[in-house]
């Protein structure tokens, strides 16, 4: 049994997983409310939040298992990449559970676990029998992250394309915000829901990069775009314009999307023809709880004869089910760190902590 923390930005996260892949126990605690009046997350803000609730969502997750911290083989936590101040909060907490009850410490990087959770959904008893299998294409779409990545194994990553400037989450925040929208429990949601209700032809946008035969991703010229288009057709959001607005979100949902289909294709191309075993593309982070999102990417994979595997939505955003999880994974390699010999770092001694880590 592997405990997970994390804490990497505004959700304090807690689980108990099982090395075939059970969740016995989870406890979430999020933030959104805490941060929506801000338009985004506030560091200090988010630092308190998770010490309130830290304590609690480790003793709700363990009494959910039924276990006692005792009955553990390990504890697991983010360690980066996020805001050192929320990462410290959750390390500090796995080094004193640990320490106290003598358990190996595994640190986690944070897209590697996300990367690493539909295998544990897949592990999971009411989960499709068709398990993701090494290697496999991965898509990581998040607030701060667009990583498509070839994955062979544990840490055995090859870096395909990341986003030359701004990640889809927070090209979605930024344009759900302009819209006026309700920020909760995202704005990407927001925009989702929103956008069902508009056109998505309505606004002659440019798909980024057509002429850069890269895997690459771009989206701030496509945000600066939208921005302009609203500063113009709905500088201020009311009723009377709801619909011109929803036109404006769907246009961008539609091209933001086509830009991450035409580089997932290139990336599958390049995969299949080195690695023919590939099976599967399997899309994870916050942002591949968007329903539209698996369904263009669905047709993605169809086409190239390869199955979409996408965590469940509850999954994808940040939890402590996939940090016990990728937890397990580095327990069963002997990738653990040997018990700390006390809770509270010695003075002058280092905690790791690493809120630029490359994967």
């Amino acid at each position: 049994l592997v405990l997970g923390i994390e804490s990497s930005c505004d959700d304090t996260g807690v689980a108990v997983v099982s090395t075939s892949g059970r969740v016995l126990g989870e406890s979430l605690a999020t933030q959104a409310d805490i941060h929506a009046a801000w338009g985004g997350v506030v560091p200090k803000l988010a630092q308190e939040a998770h010490e309130a609730a830290i304590d609690g969502c480790v003793e709700a997750a363990l009494a959910s298992a039924g276990v006692t911290p005792d009955q553990l083989d390990a504890v697991a936590v983010t360690i980066g990449p996020g805001l050192s101040l929320c990462l410290r909060v959750g390390v500090l907490k796995a080094r004193q559970l640990a320490a106290a009850h003598q358990l190996p410490l595994i640190p986690v990087h944070h897209m590697e676990a996300h990367a690493l959770t539909a295998a544990a959904s897949a592990a999971s008893p009411a989960a499709t029998p068709d398990l993701v299998e090494f290697p496999f294409l991965c898509l990581l779409i998040s607030g701060g992250h667009n990583l498509l990545l070839l994955v062979e194994g544990i840490g055995q990553y090859t870096q395909l394309g990341t986003t030359l400037d701004d990640a889809l989450g927070e090209a979605y925040d930024k344009v759900a915000r302009l819209l006026g929208l309700d920020l909760r429990p995202s704005g990407g949601a927001a925009l989702e829901a929103f956008a069902a209700g508009g056109d998505p032809r309505a606004l002659p946008l440019s798909v980024p990069m057509q002429r850069r035969p890269t895997c690459d991703f771009s989206y701030a010229g496509l945000k600066t775009a939208v921005r302009l288009a609203i500063e113009e057709q709905a500088p201020e959001a009311t009723e009377g314009n709801r619909q011109v607005r929803a036109d404006i979100a769907a246009s961008f949902q539609r091209v933001a999307v086509q830009h991450l289909e035409e580089r997932c294709r290139r990336g599958v191309q390049w995969a299949q023809e080195s690695h023919p075993q590939v099976r599967h593309l399997v899309v994870a982070g916050g942002v591949a709880s968007n329903r539209y999102i698996r369904g263009r990417l669905a047709a993605v994979a169809q086409a190239a004869g390869l199955r979409l595997v996408c965590p469940p939505p509850r999954l994808c955003t940040d939890n402590g089910v996939m940090v016990a999880w990728a937890g397990v994974e580095r327990l069963q390699l002997g990738l653990a760190e040997a018990p700390p010999a006390s809770g509270e770092p010695g003075e002058g001694e280092w905690v790791d902590l690493r809120p630029r880590w490359p994967l």
